[in-house]
């Protein structure tokens, strides 16, 4: 469980396919410090398991198997060497909620359909798939590559965020342009919702 609050922005290292797997290694330095292999950490928002770590200098490099369900389903597999995507640690039992529930499940891929500024914010319109925006609502939570952003508008095939230049400055956002693919995940509880509601409605006579 993740909460959506970036804690850095990770440098892609290799990108290599392997018999099994899309073996992806990505320098980081806060993410690395105390992970070992089995940790879970979200990357671009989707939840992936180190399996590999080294130290060539004081930043650490972590390497995660990537199965070709999620090389598909992602914009991971648009990663080159020298990309940057952004990371977070998985949620301590006794750490602070600063965002929302995000599992790391991702749920589809957008695109950043437009990007304008405003004073000092930017507002990007991300299109979205069906699958994402039935669980869209006006100022609830989504997470657009990992980050825990707040819906400041709907429409038929997507949605708006806001970005204050504190999110801008520290997420992978900053390199990113009109054009380019997101993951995207809706909340968690609209999907548990919809769940529970359609188990117990009740069957037409």
């Amino acid at each position: 469980m993740f909460t959506g609050i970036v804690e850095e922005t990770g440098i892609v290292e290799t990108v290599r396919p392997s018999a099994n797997s899309i073996q992806l290694t990505v320098r980081a330095r806060v993410c690395g410090r105390g992970s070992k292999p089995g940790d879970s950490i979200a990357v671009n928002g989707c939840c992936l398991t180190v399996v590999k770590l080294a130290s060539p200098s004081k930043q650490r490099l972590l390497r995660f198997d990537l199965l070709r369900e999620t090389w598909e389903r992602t914009n991971l597999r648009f990663a080159r060497a020298g990309s940057l995507v952004n990371l977070e640690r998985s949620l301590p039992a006794n750490g602070r909620l600063g965002g929302h529930f995000v599992t790391g499940h991702i749920d589809g891929v957008g695109k950043i359909a437009s990007w304008e500024r405003d004073g000092q914010d930017q507002v990007l319109d991300i299109a979205a798939p069906p699958e994402v925006m039935r669980y869209v609502v006006f100022k609830g939570s989504v997470a657009v590559d990992g980050i825990s952003l707040t819906v400041a508008a709907i429409g038929k095939k997507g949605f708006r965020v806001w970005i204050i230049p504190h999110t801008c400055r520290v997420t992978a956002l900053h390199e990113r342009k009109v054009g380019d693919s997101v993951n995207l995940e809706a909340d968690v509880l609209g999907k548990y919702v919809e769940k529970f509601l359609t188990r117990n409605k009740p069957e037409r006579s």
